[in-house]
């Protein structure tokens, strides 16, 4: 059994995703952080970061007592090698997968985060800060579009936790002034991973919690 600590964020979307193509068990525990729930004291334990997503596994292959996890690349990491699954094992690919996957939660999250942060909440507009992270996400969408046009998925021939980490981010391209008519790339692999079972059962999941 895996509790997730989790809020419909792109972040949060990125293990419900994983869980519910691997069909791990798992339960939700949602966290408010409207009303502040990742201050408290039994979150910060898990999470010290305040932030979401958090894993408690139950069941660690090593057999031990239950292993607490934040960060949601490296909880998409040690499900992948915990459940053998969307991951290669193959050298090359799972490099490939590995270094996409970091791309995603050291660039693409973070700068369309930001992007997000200065066109729809900041208390006042930012010129220079909008068109900063305005032209940076189209570069990123740009390197992205380019990495599809070479293999179907982002680690090579596999879905996989790469996908995984970066398709929740790609979800609110039109709130980041995004056309992914201009990305066709993009616009393949977005659609192909939206029409997936496991995608929709994940985003009816956020709908429910």
């Amino acid at each position: 059994m895996i509790d997730l600590y989790y809020a419909p964020t792109p972040n949060g979307h990125k293990i419900t995703l994983f869980l519910e193509e691997t069909g791990l068990e798992y339960a939700i525990h949602r966290i408010d952080i409207g009303k502040g729930d990742q201050f408290q004291p039994a979150f910060l334990a898990i999470s010290p970061n305040n932030k979401i997503p958090a894993i408690i596994d139950h069941h660690p292959v090593d057999g031990g007592g239950p292993l607490s996890l934040f960060e949601s690349g490296e909880i998409l990491l040690y499900l992948a090698e915990k459940t053998n699954e969307l991951l290669s094992k193959d050298l090359r690919e799972r490099a490939h997968t590995l270094q996409w996957l970091f791309w995603q939660v050291g660039g693409f999250g973070p700068m369309l985060g930001q992007n997000h942060h200065f066109n729809h909440f900041a208390p006042q507009p930012v010129p220079y800060a909008i068109e900063r992270y305005q032209v940076e996400t189209q570069r990123l969408y740009g390197v992205l579009n380019k990495q599809l046009e070479k293999t179907p998925w982002l680690g090579g021939n596999e879905y996989s936790i790469a996908d995984i980490a970066t398709y929740p981010w790609t979800v609110s391209h039109e709130r980041q002034r995004i056309n992914l008519a201009h990305f066709p790339a993009v616009q393949n692999w977005f659609e192909r991973i939206r029409s997936r079972p496991a995608t929709e059962r994940a985003y009816e999941k956020a709908q429910q919690n």
